[in-house]
């Protein structure tokens, strides 16, 4: 048992609730909220610390969506259009592959951690993440991604994803659970996609998917055309759409489904996309790639992503918000904060079936410990916490410290 006193505990509930100097004991799950002394009273033989003057408690990070196999990416990756960056990470993929080792994704695991992330989406296209997401401290939904729109590979392309599959769920443990993730409807055959739905559906998985990541992925699924057009003749002449936007979205209906950048999304699929799951905000990776900003105002069900290093330069989820906090410059800046930390807490683990999220009495204890450098108002707290807040001062994971 250890008790943590804190300045702060933010709860991260569906009220928003901030206790001030207040402690809260944990074991594997968290036991209970109140005063110090009547935890140190109650549990006499517990570890107790306190954590000093501008201490913060919150629930652990939730990376929902992040690609670990291109980590080894600095500069080598072209910015600035989608079309243009997904030509370079073909041109580019064995040699990023290559370079990214285990220890490269070690490394890329430990920055999570290091900066108060304790879950995270892994979505893998390769497999080659699995072994450093298994020794990983962090908790691992692990997305194996099917792909594939030529529909005379569709046989082989279901076999790879089914072994690679099966492969996660030899090591299925509370900490690492598989997953599936469908890549994108311009990319995936609806015959893999709907043959990967229905492992998901009866083995109860989260399933993950892009969706409208660009306006090349929005005029070529509506008419056929646009830059997609050309990108598909050098590798697959005479190709043609081979899914309807509306249609691929009900594909995931029953599922637990996160739906990742949805930029380009019309009201009526994101409306969809929401009465299925939850919306994955990836913003550097959106403003790298395409230019745009999600409009959030409407979406209820948000959760946050930094996507990969190949789409970003950090893989810490408070740079991730405070990007979005500038990007988003017609929302009020407190409304805006309280919104993202939810993203990143509470939103994020349900949409990855997590029983984490919240500082409460039954959620598993996950919970780090940040310190701001002076003191603040409550109504601030938020806010300050995205302007300020670089590395956790102290991490655990079901209880345990890891950092």
């Amino acid at each position: 048992m250890t008790i943590i006193r804190a300045d702060y505990i933010m709860t991260m509930d569906e009220d928003f609730t901030i206790f001030q100097n207040q402690a809260v004991a944990f074991e594997d799950k968290i036991v209970a909220v109140s005063k110090a002394a009547d935890l140190r009273d109650r549990f006499p033989d517990a570890a107790y610390l306190d954590a000093g003057e501008n201490s913060v408690l919150i629930p652990g990070l939730i990376n929902s969506h992040v690609h670990l196999e291109f980590s080894a990416n600095k500069t080598t990756l072209e910015y600035g259009d989608f079309i243009l960056w997904l030509k370079s990470v073909i041109s580019h993929r064995e040699e990023l592959l290559s370079k990214c080792s285990y220890e490269c994704m070690k490394e890329a695991l430990f920055s999570m951690l290091k900066t108060a992330t304790t879950t995270i989406g892994a979505i893998s296209s390769f497999g080659a993440d699995m072994k450093a997401c298994i020794d990983s401290p962090l908790n691992v939904v692990y997305f194996n991604e099917i792909l594939g729109s030529n529909p005379a590979m569709v046989d082989a392309l279901f076999d790879d994803f089914k072994n690679r599959l099966y492969e996660s769920q030899k090591y299925q443990k509370k900490d690492f659970i598989p997953a599936i993730s469908i890549h994108s409807p311009y990319s995936t055959h609806p015959i893999l996609a709907q043959k990967a739905i229905s492992i998901a559906k009866d083995k109860n998985m989260s399933v993950s998917t892009h969706f409208m990541e660009s306006e090349a992925e929005r005029e070529w699924l509506d008419r056929a055309r646009g830059d997609f057009d050309s990108f598909f003749e050098q590798f697959m002449p005479k190709s043609k759409p081979v899914n309807e936007p509306l249609s691929y979205l009900r594909l995931f209906k029953d599922t637990k489904a996160l739906f990742t950048h949805a930029l380009f999304a019309t009201p009526k699929e994101t409306d969809l996309m929401q009465s299925i799951g939850y919306i994955t905000h990836c913003p550097v990776s959106n403003r790298l790639l395409c230019n745009k900003v999600l409009d959030i105002k409407n979406i209820e069900k948000l959760t946050l992503g930094t996507d990969g290093l190949s789409s970003n330069n950090s893989l810490s989820l408070w740079d991730e918000m405070r990007s979005a906090l500038f990007a988003h410059s017609r929302s009020d800046l407190f409304e805006l904060s309280k919104k993202l930390l939810l993203s990143a807490t509470r939103e994020g683990a349900k949409s990855l079936q997590r029983d984490s999220g919240e500082i409460k009495e039954g959620f598993d204890a996950d919970i780090a410990l940040l310190k701001l450098p002076s003191k603040t108002t409550k109504k601030s707290l938020p806010l300050q916490l995205i302007l300020h807040t670089k590395e956790a001062k102290g991490v655990y994971i079901a209880g345990v410290r890891r950092l």
